[in-house]
């Protein structure tokens, strides 16, 4: 099977003019690039099914009762977004575990284990938040409860908007015995230094606040400026304090954004009674987040004290830092010297599933480039001989983990 055509064809799926894809999760158009992918499995031989936080795996089973190696990545997109972020994954594994099953067909062999693959449910959290919130449930870092109760900014909760499109299954675990995942790298280190292949040997903390800004709603020309209690000046306030929070450490030792907001009434004649918004702040070590979110502590008390809003955090997710086992680093290095691909050990500041599937079983990450790093946008792009060569070793450490290549190595 043309894996270059496959991936064309799913990506015609949310398609946008600039050339990406936007199909968030659990709307019409993920719905379909869903559907089509559950085809894709079906019609080579995997079964298919949906679990109760809408991951679809597709399983091919040599031996009964013996463990899986689960690979795959993630279907939806941000808004407007690029087509290659979560789908190139969720498409390599689907080869990957294609090809596992032909070569052992084709040998009259069995491997020691069997091969699984997974797209799983809104790991982008752009309408739904958190992120990664499928691969959460299924490992237990987020109670499913929690996430199906969890809403849109239109009140959609996510249990409400699986069963829409048909997305929502019954609760089914099977043996893991690894897990993989490729991505594109979403940044340049990869292209500044001419290689093919990242070998992530960690992630970066993520630590991401709610947070709701009350003030007063009155009206823009009539109202005192010593009145105001004007909810968006206190956000901008906080917006320019969390970018500032970066010049009190090294370059490059904490990243922070502001990068979603919701402003109440949102007329051009009245102040703002309320603003959300969510601060995003990362590092490699968590103690740079506590010293930066005591610091943002100390500005949130000054922001109250100018505007008379109040700064409330209602809500946060953490991410720790943490490696990957070094047995899975150094099979993804055999495995791009195997199929003659340069390669380079780098950490991942974005988060993926396998932040969370490594707490539980040995898991390996692997990146190919992006071009100029750039990544939830639509001219976010990844070239076709970079797209193939990952392909070809991600296959080959699927290969490798279902004869067993991370025995003993643990999660």
């Amino acid at each position: 099977m043309n894996f270059l055509d496959d991936f064309n064809q799913m990506s015609t799926f949310g398609a946008t003019p600039g050339g990406g894809v936007d199909r968030q999760a659990a709307t019409a158009e993920d719905a379909q690039t869903r559907a089509w992918f559950t085809q894709w499995l079906q019609g080579n031989g995997f079964e298919v099914f949906t679990d109760e936080i809408g991951n679809i795996f597709g399983l091919y089973t040599f031996t009964p009762d013996a463990p899986y190696v689960l690979m795959g990545s993630h279907l939806d997109s941000q808004p407007l977004a690029g087509k290659y972020d979560g789908a190139y994954g969720v498409l390599s594994a689907a080869h990957a575990a294609l090809r596992v099953v032909q070569n052992h067909q084709a040998a009259g062999t069995t491997p020691a284990y069997n091969v699984a693959v997974v797209d799983w449910f809104n790991e982008e959290g752009s309408r739904f938040k958190p992120s990664m919130m499928g691969s959460a449930v299924f490992t237990g870092v987020l109670p499913l409860e929690k996430a199906l109760a969890t809403t849109d900014r239109n009140g959609v909760t996510v249990a409400q908007a699986l069963d829409l499109i048909g997305g929502r299954g019954e609760a089914r675990r099977f043996p893991i015995a690894a897990y993989a995942e490729i991505h594109i790298e979403q940044g340049k280190i990869l292209e500044e230094l001419g290689k093919t292949i990242g070998v992530v040997e960690g992630t970066w903390c993520a630590y991401k606040y709610e947070i709701l800004i009350s003030g007063e709603q009155a009206h823009t020309g009539s109202t005192r400026m010593a009145d105001r209690r004007d909810a968006l000046l206190a956000a901008a306030l906080f917006i320019v304090a969390v970018r500032e929070l970066c010049d009190g450490f090294e370059v490059e030792q904490l990243h922070t954004s502001v990068a979603e907001l919701d402003v109440l009434p949102n007329s051009p004649v009245a102040i703002a009674r309320e603003v959300q918004l969510l601060a995003d702040l990362r590092a490699p070590e968590s103690s740079v987040l506590h010293v930066a979110f005591e610091r943002l502590t100390e500005q949130i008390k000054a922001i109250e004290a100018r505007t008379g809003c109040t700064v409330e955090i209602v809500g946060k997710s953490i991410w720790e830092s943490g490696p990957f086992a070094g047995e899975a680093i150094a099979l993804t290095e055999r495995a791009a010297e195997a199929t003659g691909h340069t390669h380079h050990r780098l950490v991942t500041l974005a988060g993926h599933d396998a932040t969370n599937m490594k707490n539980i079983v040995p898991t390996v990450l692997v990146f190919v480039p992006s071009v100029d790093g750039l990544s939830h946008n639509e001219h976010e792009y990844t070239i076709d001989a970079d797209l193939l060569a990952g392909l070809d070793v991600f296959s080959h450490i699927a290969g490798e983990l279902a004869e067993g290549a991370l025995d003993g190595v643990s999660g």
